[in-house]
């Protein structure tokens, strides 16, 4: 499928760029002799040593590399370890800055504004590090938080992980069963909670839930509130209850003493959504975090001292623990806490204007969302400082990336990426110095050497669909996870498929231009007679229709084969009547193929999704083939699936 050129950085951008600086780098040092950031991606993956040993050295780590091996060798590709001699301190390398500019400035909907500067930063979690030892906080203890995406919380995290601790968190939102089955597992000792939040203007109070909580996981022997909505603390809580301030109140700012740890120490512990059953608690190391952040961040997405980066998400999400790295790179965060179309749909462009945002950071689903409300930010904002908008979460459709190019800035790059809570980090991104097509990523990350493996693993060549597979080990992958027994639940979860082989579970292909497109889940891939279709190649065609505001497409077990049901959303007012029925099929078979035209189209009043807006196609498919949906408290709005229970029109040819 040939996919439109949507932009080409000028000559000026690429001179400029962190990518072409760091070709250089690796000209005069390694001997690279490429040209293009795809012949930069082949050097990567095949001179692996000398690339992580570069990007340490390019990026600027602050630490210890320890003896001259970049690597353990170790055969197992769970049992492979970079730098394994290297000793740093990941706190040490975020917060370097110590002057009045702005390190963080957040918003919380049209309710909170505040900026906290470098200097109140670096002082804050200095002390907020030294009230956790007088916790009793060691090395090796856990620190959990309820939280929203606010200073006081990112404080929290670098003050835990500076002493050694691992920060492990869930938003706000969820609630008490999805907070225990993600913090209950892993027993933190010092648990930080935020009183409540706003959303779209309303204030929902989570005190009797922060109660609830403790109560159930008696690890906990301190709890340390975040006045956000200014509602107080808890009555009867079971633990010793202090406000943030109170935590800190009698302890000075002192410099800080940063113990130089191992690359592999744990600083985060993600977890996975949960919707097949209890969420794993995958455990990241400080070195290998650290670099795969700054690499993406600096050579991929161009951030540079004194950017304004802006990243919309949750503390539930991995992109919360990659927006927080870009203080390395001495940017500024811009947080935004609440709905990112509250109190306007264009909120968010207001923020990009009034704060000088040159990283726009998103979702596709936020993209096709700001779509179907027909704003057009190039006509009522500047946007003067804007390079580039990143989108992940989902495949982007082709409205949403003209949508960009027309409605948004011309001169921009448009990163695409994924990857997952898995690695912290991505498979698949863009680069600053490479055209952009329509729908598709720029191509692999540096040192992740990707290929797509058909069931036999044979490697599919271009235009052929099939498994996103990682063949050699990478700087950020996974420590392992939590209480997982001689790596036995690791190897079910990534390696069994294609043996000693990273399996991520998306469904890709190589495009002409030396890029990649994403179809979906390879657990949500469709099979209608034997074909197999990703769902996003049908997503992103409904999204044409005006009429549809979200979709959902899966297979029916049907007549000894699978059938395509699509389930839509449609605008206020409207009913799914046959004419629309026809439209929808229309545009599918014209843009896309018969085969991926549904067996029926069933109007419905909202999609599953996970607390970070992800479609949860799997929930629908056992609804509908009346299978239970284990932890439905993964998912945001549980109570759709109602709808989903014996469709009479399933029943029928």
């Amino acid at each position: 499928m040939s996919r439109e050129l949507l932009w080409t950085p000028s000559e000026e951008r690429i001179k400029n760029s962190n990518a072409a600086k760091f070709m250089k780098f690796v000209e005069d040092r390694c001997g690279f002799s490429g040209t293009s950031f795809h012949d930069l991606w082949s050097w990567s993956v095949t001179h692996p040593n000398d690339f992580w040993n570069a990007i340490w050295d390019f990026c600027g780590i602050i630490g210890e590399k320890g003896s001259s091996r970049i690597s353990n060798g170790a055969e197992k590709f769970w049992e492979h370890r970079y730098f394994p001699d290297a000793r740093l301190n990941f706190t040490e390398n975020l917060i370097r800055k110590r002057d009045e500019t702005p390190a963080i400035v957040f918003w919380g909907e049209e309710k909170v504004r505040r900026i906290v500067t470098w200097k109140e930063l670096y002082e804050t979690v200095s002390r907020v590090a030294a009230a956790l030892k007088k916790a009793g906080v060691k090395k090796g203890d856990i620190v959990g938080g309820y939280v929203a995406n606010m200073p006081e919380t990112t404080i929290a995290a670098l003050a835990a992980i500076s002493i050694g601790a691992t920060w492990a968190s869930c938003s706000p939102d969820f609630g008490v069963p999805g907070a225990l089955d993600r913090l209950g597992q892993v027993k933190p000792k010092v648990f930080f909670a935020v009183d409540g939040y706003y959303y779209k203007g309303k204030t929902f109070n989570n005190l009797d839930k922060i109660k609830a909580v403790t109560e159930k996981i008696d690890s906990i022997e301190k709890t340390v509130i975040i006045p956000y909505i200014k509602a107080g603390l808890p009555e009867g809580n079971r633990t010793e209850t202090v406000l943030f301030g109170d935590f800190i109140k009698d302890i000075p700012a002192e410099e800080m003493i940063f113990e130089k740890f191992p690359f592999a120490h744990p600083i985060y512990i993600l977890f996975t959504s949960g919707t097949t059953g209890v969420p794993k608690c995958i455990v990241h190391s400080a070195g290998g975090t650290l670099l795969q952040h700054k690499k993406e961040q600096m050579i991929h997405c161009d951030i540079k001292e004194n950017d304004r980066v802006f990243y919309f998400t949750t503390c539930s999400w991995m992109m919360w623990n990659w927006f927080t790295s870009v203080l390395s790179e001495n940017a500024t965060l811009l947080q935004y806490e609440g709905s990112p179309l509250y109190p306007r749909a264009d909120v968010l462009f207001d923020m990009a204007d009034q704060c000088g945002m040159t990283f726009f950071g998103t979702s596709a689903k936020y993209l096709d969302t700001i779509v179907k409300a027909n704003i057009c930010p190039i006509e009522t904002h500047r946007l003067t400082a804007l390079r580039t908008i990143g989108s992940t979460g989902s495949p982007l459709c082709d409205e949403a990336c003209e949508f960009v190019y027309t409605k948004v800035k011309k001169d921009i790059h448009l990163n695409s990426f994924s990857g997952g809570g898995d690695i912290v980090s991505s498979f698949c991104m863009g680069n600053p110095i490479s055209p952009v097509y329509s729908s598709e990523m720029q191509g692999f990350g540096l040192g992740m050497n990707v290929k797509i493996y058909g069931p036999n693993k044979e490697e599919m060549p271009i235009g052929k669909q099939g498994e996103l597979t990682c063949v050699t080990p990478f700087a950020s992958q996974p420590i392992k996870l939590w209480g997982d027994v001689d790596n036995k639940r690791m190897i079910h979860s990534y390696f069994e498929k294609f043996e000693n082989c990273w399996c991520h579970g998306d469904w890709i292909e190589w495009t002409e231009h030396q890029g990649v497109f994403i179809s979906g889940r390879a657990d949500a891939v469709l099979n209608p007679s034997g074909v197999r279709i990703g769902t996003a190649e049908i997503y992103s065609q409904v999204q044409k229709v005006e009429e549809v505001l979200e979709s959902c497409a899966v297979g029916q077990h049907w007549n000894n084969d699978e059938r395509v049901i699509l389930f839509v959303v449609l605008k206020n007012g409207l009913t799914l009547d046959d004419e629309l029925k026809k439209k929808i099929k229309q545009v599918i078979r014209e843009n896309a193929t018969p085969r991926h035209v549904p067996s029926k189209i069933i109007q419905v009043s909202g999609v599953p999704k996970t607390h970070n807006g992800k479609l949860v196609e799997i929930a629908v498919k056992n609804v509908i083939h009346g299978k239970p949906v284990v932890n439905t408290d993964s998912i945001m709005n549980p109570e759709v699936l109602e709808e989903f229970k014996n469709i009479p029109e399933l029943q029928e040819d």
